[in-house]
């Protein structure tokens, strides 16, 4: 099936968040998914203009899908080289809930399937928390790699967590007003300092409490009506989406959530023992388990 590819700007404050749109057609028929990407990333985790990634394998399935940049990553206006002067917080309660408000708005009498990335599923989550009554216009969550915590110890926890990401990153953000994270050769798309700030108590184990406001989000989580919510972890993720705390970030998320977890392996009968960014991009991943996600997403209230 041939896909279009088409790019919308959403206007946010002074941000104009872009979203790039994959379909079948460009009308707005289809039930609609919106992904958001994770740390030092922006949306083309999920999709390639040739067609490959998840959003293309569900748009070749008939959903609408919305691939989002967060302020100031990928396409997005102006870039966090320009402008530096947000942190996690504003894409929280801003960015996903103008995003989520012009879906909805182009797609009347349908729910929007929400899919994220690592910390995506965190922001994602925490949207949610914030604004329960958002729950009501959402179909599924579908969320990979997405812990808030990291628990595990090893070396490889050490260099890439407290080493770079909690000691080095802000030193590197503090002298040139942000983490140039794709010069550095690092990641995909910068990050502000304070989004660093904002991210670390987190990512430490700390209490889930909004670090600008003090919003105990821990406490709110119990009382959101939660849509189904499926928590995709990888066997050779050992550290960024380890399964364990991708387990942990579940069971935060109160009773009430009742998440489905699955980890993608060969000793689950998977084609690979899956890493935190080939769950998403192998190439063995459209006959493995995108299929499973597709079946999933048409009923997901019967998992």
């Amino acid at each position: 099936m041939e896909l279009l590819q088409d790019s919308h700007y959403v206007a946010c404050g002074a941000h104009r968040l872009h979203l790039r749109q994959i379909g079948p057609t460009l009308v707005s028929q289809a039930e609609p998914v919106l992904m958001v990407h994770g740390a030092i990333e922006n949306g083309r985790i999920f999709y390639t203009e040739s067609g490959k990634g998840l959003a293309c394998f569900l748009a070749r399935h008939g959903y609408q899908v919305y691939v989002a940049d967060l302020r100031g990553r990928g396409q997005s206006e102006p870039s966090i080289a320009k402008v530096q002067d947000h942190g996690q917080h504003e894409l929280i309660t801003e960015d996903l809930p103008t995003l989520q408000a012009w879906i909805a708005a182009r797609h009347p009498g349908h729910k929007v399937h929400w899919v994220a990335h690592s910390w995506g599923g965190v922001l994602m989550a925490s949207t949610l928390v914030r604004f329960p009554d958002l729950a009501a216009g959402i179909a599924s969550l579908l969320f990979f790699g997405s812990k808030r915590g990291v628990s595990v110890q090893s070396p490889e926890r050490w260099l890439k967590v407290d080493l770079i990401w909690n000691r080095l990153a802000p030193w590197l953000a503090r002298r040139q007003g942000f983490l140039a994270a794709r010069k550095l050769k690092i990641g995909a798309d910068d990050e502000p300092l304070r989004y660093l700030e904002e991210t670390i108590p987190w990512v430490k184990c700390g209490p889930w409490q909004d670090p600008y406001d003090g919003f105990a989000y821990d406490e709110a989580a119990e009382r959101v009506p939660w849509p189904p919510l499926w928590l995709i972890s990888a066997k050779a993720d050992r550290v960024l989406g380890h399964p364990e705390d991708v387990h942990r970030f579940g069971a935060e998320l109160g009773v009430r959530a009742r998440p489905r977890h699955t980890r993608l392996g060969r000793d689950r009968g998977n084609r690979l023992d899956y890493d935190h960014i080939n769950m998403l991009t192998a190439p063995q991943a459209i006959d493995d388990h995108f299929p499973e996600i597709l079946r999933w997403l048409s009923h997901p209230a019967a998992s």
